[in-house]
């Protein structure tokens, strides 16, 4: 079966709106999607011309990238809460969480635990306590998965991920590697990616 990694934030919000479409693209085309989860900050920091920095505009503009991500999520009629002014969170433990939890074979059904904290759920804070409680709720070993979340070797494999992501050419998220090495960036590509999977051109 041919496999798509999908390199994707859990505080990305098009990394949440395109997750909510991998079981469906799967299915239909035939595929298994790998899920690489990295920090967004961690991958800006190593950009010298971080499009996020203070007074960014156009389509990196605050108000438009809520409004652009509003209409997706209608469109894929999914939910969507944007986290900017609502939602305190440490951007780097939601993708050691995930990473930890693929210790447990549970890196998806734990990313998409923490993609609805962040993106679903009516909250103001998301940090550790809900993460753990999202983590015992999944059924994880807790032991473990405390364990595994405080190892120093988690985050070592974390930024290791992210520079492999780098020199592979990755530079947002979410961002769809294929087997060949063609790439294709942001949630809004789904639609090319889909037509490659299934032939195209």
């Amino acid at each position: 079966m041919p496999q798509v990694d999908f390199i994707y934030g859990l505080d990305s919000r098009y990394s949440y709106l395109a997750a909510t479409q991998i079981a469906r693209i799967e299915a239909e085309a035939g595929v298994e999607f790998r899920w690489r989860p990295i920090s967004s900050l961690s991958l800006m920091e190593r950009r010298v011309d971080n499009p996020f920095q203070e007074g960014a505009g156009g389509q990196y503009d605050w108000g438009y990238r809520r409004r652009d991500a509003e209409a997706w999520a209608a469109f894929y009629r999914v939910p969507f809460r944007d986290p900017v002014g609502r939602l305190t969170a440490d951007r780097l433990l939601p993708a050691l969480a995930a990473l930890a939890a693929g210790r447990q074979e549970l890196v998806v059904p734990m990313s998409q635990r923490l993609f609805r904290l962040g993106f679903i759920d009516d909250i103001a804070t998301f940090g550790r306590e809900e993460i753990m409680a999202e983590a015992q709720a999944e059924g994880l070993d807790m032991d473990r998965f405390q364990s595994d979340l405080d190892d120093p070797a988690l985050l070592a494999e974390h930024d290791a991920d992210v520079a492999r992501a780098v020199d592979q050419g990755v530079f947002g998220m979410p961002t769809f590697l294929l087997e060949d090495g063609r790439m294709f960036w942001g949630n809004d590509r789904l639609i090319l990616l889909e037509a490659v999977l299934r032939g195209w051109p």
